[in-house]
């Protein structure tokens, strides 16, 4: 039986080289087949939120050709926020041939474009993301412009990866059943907070495909529907009692989810104003 991964290759040119990389490598292998999703030209910090928001969606191995610093420290940072993989491409040939040759590995400190407000503005935006993702940081809410909270697995991870890209700090706070809610997020009253929804069959199918990417076939409750329908039963009542704005997520694309919640973020501000 074939086992299918998923490669994402981020390349800061034409891509060739990762692509080469990567289809060589897989003819290794037995009995494996690829998915690949490509990046080309990627080469500014605001550009790897969007990039991070793909990945949370599926489990994957990331190979990359980014030296820049900044964006390559950005992205490996968002792969070890997800648990994700990740090489670089040049590795461990690049530190080998420092090694043997005694010379030093130039860094490239900048993306080298130019700076404006409004990149400063995502660039911040994706580090504050990339830090209160997943309950990181939930004690401390009220610096974000948003908080996206539902149950595991309902896309709230990729939707604030991509408000990051549009320069809106947004945090990612999880329902655990049988835990309470965040303090912080109960008490939060800067922020915009939104529920998302998504509907139990469309979750099971979602989290049965995790454990079979992560081998946990053992955790059945994590994907047993009467479960997930009371768990999502529990998380709507909750956002129901605060008061809070929900999203159905189950047929939405994450552009889609992300479009309405910029939209309750523009209405709001237009009121407060």
């Amino acid at each position: 039986m074939s086992k299918t991964i998923v490669f994402y290759l981020i390349s800061h040119a034409s891509g060739e080289l990762v692509e080469m990389l990567a289809r060589n490598a897989v003819t290794q292998l037995e009995g494996v087949e690829v998915k690949r999703r490509l990046w080309k030209m990627v080469r500014r910090l605001d550009q790897v939120p969007e990039i991070l928001g793909v990945l949370a969606t599926a489990p994957g191995y990331v190979l990359h050709s980014i030296s820049h610093s900044d964006v390559r420290a950005a992205i490996e940072e968002g792969c070890r926020r997800l648990g994700m993989p990740y090489q670089f491409a040049l590795e461990p040939l690049l530190g080998q041939l420092a090694e043997y040759s005694g010379a030093a590995i130039k860094s490239h400190t900048s993306s080298g474009d130019a700076f404006d407000e409004d990149y400063f503005r995502r660039v911040e935006a994706m580090k504050y993301t990339l830090a209160h993702d997943d309950g990181i940081g939930s004690e401390d809410l009220d610096g974000a412009d948003v908080i996206v909270v539902g149950v595991s697995r309902a896309t709230k991870t990729p939707t604030c990866m991509y408000l990051a890209s549009r320069g809106i700090k947004a945090a990612n706070v999880p329902l655990v059943p049988g835990a309470p809610p965040p303090v912080a997020l109960l008490r939060a009253s800067g922020p915009l907070v939104v529920g998302l929804t998504v509907d139990p069959a469309r979750l099971a199918v979602v989290r049965a495909a995790r454990l079979s990417a992560l081998n946990d076939e053992a955790n059945t409750d994590y994907a047993d529907y009467d479960i997930l329908r009371k768990e999502v039963l529990e998380a709507r009542r909750l956002f129901i009692r605060r008061g809070w704005p929900i999203i159905d997520a189950s047929h939405r694309s994450i552009e889609q989810t992300a479009s309405m919640i910029i939209d309750m973020l523009r209405k709001r501000a237009g009121e407060s104003h």
